[in-house]
C-alpha cells in the first residue's frame, strides 16, 4: 500500500520561502499571483494491507517525525 503525505504550514504562520518565490514568479513576469505557501510531499511504501493499520502508522510516522505539527499541518491519502 502507497500512503500519500502533503504537509503545509498552518494558517498564520510565516512563509519566508513562499513569498521568495512569490516575489520570484513576479520578477519573471507572472502577474496576478497573490499568494504563494510552499509545503513538502512524501510517498511511503507499506507492507501493510489494511487501510486503517496503514492510516495509524502513518499518522504516527506524521506526529512523530515527517511533520512539525506545532507549526503544520498534514494531509494522508491512501492507495
Amino acid at each position: 500500500m502507497k500512503a500519500k503525505i502533503k504537509v503545509t504550514l498552518k494558517s498564520g504562520v510565516l512563509d519566508p520561502q513562499g513569498k521568495a518565490i512569490e516575489g520570484a514568479l513576479g520578477h519573471l513576469g507572472f502577474g496576478g499571483v497573490e499568494q504563494v505557501r510552499q509545503g513538502k510531499y512524501f510517498e511511503i511504501e507499506l507492507a501493510e494491507t489494511d487501510a486503517a493499520r496503514a492510516r495509524e502508522q502513518v499518522k504516527a510516522m506524521c506526529e512523530k517525525l515527517i511533520a512539525n505539527t506545532v507549526i503544520e499541518n498534514y494531509e494522508i491519502e491512501l492507495a
